[in-house]
């Protein structure tokens, strides 16, 4: 079989915040024309006007990815202050309310307003794609179907949204409660083909109920636009460098999974309802509870299933040259993510005496400083 590409490319949605309130602020059109300026077709609005996009261009390695997200992020940054506002690169805003955004005058964005109704009102999150080549057809549904054992690993070491118009909602990634209301969310269905999964997208597309294979918005699916696996579970990474480890652990996870292929082994698939269980804890924990290792048939303390996940893959890093990145994840699964960082600007801020919104907004200003700790 030959060797598919394993390019990289990531895509990312930023919240721009007002600089005074720390209020989720507005995109006026002249931000998004200097972004343009400056980055091409790199740069998009979002389904919310409080909102931007960027995507990568195709990577072969982590290190491309790093000098253009990089680029992309410091150039928002740049062009959002001269309007006095500022990205984070978190899923959930603590504390604005979603009520009071409007989505984008886009006809695409009109569609899903008009079809998804309150659901898409409510639609007030950011999240982080990752889209890895593999060209062939058939290979691609046969690691769609493997792959989606480790998406709560990825799900987990990503969480950047526990606060909810000002409240703790408990979870770690509130976003994926509020994204997995819409419909063809979720895992993957378990297609055995290619033509299998193409006759269901299929039925949908000639009733007219769907345009195109990108209204599916499962965890993993394959790219409607390029030769690619795009990895849609995880919550958007405060840091630049959190994002590149996490990108890279998905290119090595596919990687590992072609390397068992060809040489005549699979990783088990396993019933999405129990991988289902795992989603759960991952959204709800982080990774501050383990989770189930259905081979051994028990319940593994996170950090040690990102050490035994970060050996497995060390291979495949080491074919990407991307090892330091992927060891990583082993610092994120034991230091904590961005949702316990947020947690602890709350608990510092009210030890000093600080309010509810005090706290929120001293969470945003943390917000503010992680999007800008790796640039």
């Amino acid at each position: 079989m030959e060797r598919p590409a394993f390019t990289m490319g990531i895509e990312e949605e930023y919240l721009l915040v007002d600089r005074d309130s720390r209020a989720l602020g507005v995109a006026p059109e002249g931000f998004l024309e200097d972004c343009r300026a400056d980055l091409q077709d790199q740069v998009s609005p979002e389904y919310k006007k409080c909102q931007v996009e960027i995507g990568t261009r195709v990577s072969q390695n982590v290190g491309e990815a790093r000098d253009d997200l990089r680029r992309l992020r410091s150039t928002i940054s740049h062009h959002a202050a001269r309007y006095g506002l500022a990205p984070i690169a978190a899923s959930c805003h603590p504390f604005s309310d979603w009520k009071h955004q409007h989505h984008t005058d886009k006809e695409r964005y009109r569609g899903l307003e008009r079809d998804l109704a309150g659901v898409a009102r409510r639609l007030l999150i950011s999240g982080c794609h990752v889209h890895v080549g593999i060209g062939d057809n058939a290979l691609r549904t046969d690691l769609l179907r493997q792959m989606p054992y480790f998406l709560p690993h990825l799900l987990a070491l990503s969480t950047s949204s526990p606060f909810w118009q000002g409240e703790d909602t408990g979870l770690a990634s509130y976003r994926i409660s509020v994204f997995d209301n819409l419909p063809r969310t979720g895992l993957p269905p378990d297609y055995q083909s290619w033509a299998e999964l193409q006759r269901s997208v299929g039925v949908l597309v000639d009733l007219g109920v769907i345009e195109d294979s990108s209204k599916i918005w499962w965890d993993i699916r394959p790219s409607h636009r390029y030769p690619t696996l795009e990895t849609r579970i995880m919550d958007v990474s405060p840091r630049a460098e959190d994002a590149l480890a996490l990108a890279a652990v998905t290119q090595c996870l596919l990687r590992m999974l072609w390397r068992l292929r060809i040489r005549n082994q699979r990783w088990r698939i396993y019933d999405r309802f129990l991988i289902g269980e795992n989603r759960w804890r991952a959204q709800r924990y982080g990774v501050t509870e383990g989770l189930i290792d259905f081979g051994a048939n028990e319940i593994v303390p996170f950090p040690q299933l990102i050490a035994e996940l970060v050996e497995m893959i060390a291979e495949d890093a080491d074919a990407l040259d991307c090892r330091a990145e992927v060891e990583r994840v082993v610092t994120i699964a034991t230091a904590g993510t961005s949702a316990q960082r947020q947690r602890a600007v709350v608990a510092a801020a009210t030890a000093a005496g600080a309010d509810q919104d005090q706290a929120m907004t001293a969470v945003v200003d943390h917000l503010i400083e992680e999007y800008h700790h790796d640039l």
